[in-house]
């Protein structure tokens, strides 16, 4: 497997073929652009409409940020989460809502809805693995709503931590 100059891995013909044979949907993986021209002139040859598409050539460091920040690979169930819903069922009296209301806006005016989203999968990922993570570290525990969702175990209300911190 190779890189681009961004660093993203692109499959060659050995390591799609693995990935075929062990089931995994082609379309968000990264494959040679031969041989994805290879795979879709088959099946024009077999008259098959469900061709692939080959790894975008990014002009610069910004379209390939943009890119990727319109595509959060994470299961449907957690794309769709109702970020507002989710963050206060957690929330148990008055100051915590009232400061969840306020990072919640923050976050929204920041367009950070889908990070939330993906953390919320990426710590259920992890609590689902057994796997360990840090108690948290620099500004992110300023932030309450990241407490709750258990990106780190800093309570920000408890310590007067001010969310501005965070989202400088």
């Amino acid at each position: 497997m190779s890189t681009d100059s961004f660093g993203q891995y692109i499959c060659n013909t050995d390591d799609t073929i693995e990935l075929m044979y062990q089931g995994i949907e082609l379309d968000s993986i990264n494959i040679e652009k031969e041989i994805v021209q290879k795979y879709n002139q088959t099946l024009d040859e077999l008259k098959v409409s469900d061709k692939l598409s080959f790894v975008k050539d990014y002009s610069s460091i910004n379209e390939f940020d943009q890119s990727n920040q319109q595509n959060w690979y994470i299961p449907d169930q957690y794309k769709n989460i109702d970020i507002d819903q989710h963050i206060n069922s957690l929330v148990v009296d008055d100051k915590e809502k009232d400061r969840v209301k306020f990072e919640l806006e923050l976050y929204k005016k920041f367009n950070l809805y889908p990070v939330l989203r993906y953390l919320i999968y990426l710590v259920n990922l992890m609590r689902e693995n057994n796997i360990v993570w840090g108690v948290g570290r620099g500004s992110s525990v300023s932030s309450y709503v990241l407490f709750l969702i258990g990106v780190h175990k800093v309570n920000s209300i408890e310590f007067d931590l001010d969310i501005n911190e965070f989202l400088r």
